[in-house]
């Protein structure tokens, strides 16, 4: 009598902890799952390799960069061989960022892609923005901007001050094989 008790009080103890825990996998964690995925490209660009020389910008866009601490790039590639991958990890993205935590900015819905930019946190001060953008032929990619507080009027700035920028290419040598392929 008393092992079944301690059993089912186990037993209890594990299914308030199992219940207890979310089974919606957060941004973070599906990037971290997807690094060991032969499938998918994976690289962080920190902003300080972005040589963004801050003499040739304005002050907005000196601000747009100051707020920017990190770009996050994950790709996935699709080839013949991976079609039923492409679909499970493109269901895994499109419920993730189904998620009311992330708040749509704009559809994408071009000639070279589909998708949508989104974001976390507050509309004055954002702290992630994702962009996510898809061509079934080729596969998809996930790119998010991490920063602290970042201002949804920066965003053009930091796009025309990483025009301005001297980017090392070499550090997107990966991404461009999958646009191309």
């Amino acid at each position: 009598m008393k092992n079944s008790i301690k059993y089912l009080a186990v037993a209890l103890t594990l299914l308030i902890t199992l219940g207890s825990c979310s089974s919606n996998q957060s941004l973070q964690e599906y990037y971290v799952d997807s690094n060991e995925n032969e499938n998918f490209i994976s690289f962080d660009i920190p902003r300080s390799i972005l040589n963004i020389a801050s003499a040739d910008l304005s002050p907005e866009e000196k601000k747009a960069v100051e707020s920017i601490k990190k770009v996050n790039v994950l790709a996935f590639n699709k080839t013949t061989d991976n079609v039923a991958s492409y679909k499970v990890e493109k269901t895994k993205v499109n419920a993730i960022l189904s998620n009311k935590k992330y708040t749509q900015l704009m559809k994408i819905n071009s000639k070279m892609a589909k998708g949508v930019v989104k974001f976390t946190g507050e509309e004055d001060a954002i702290d992630e923005v994702i962009v996510y953008g898809y061509k079934d032929d080729k596969g998809f990619a996930l790119i998010r901007l991490v920063g602290d507080k970042m201002n949804p009027a920066y965003l053009g700035k930091f796009i025309s001050a990483m025009e301005k920028s001297n980017l090392d290419e070499g550090a997107f040598k990966d991404l461009g094989k999958l646009l191309k392929s």
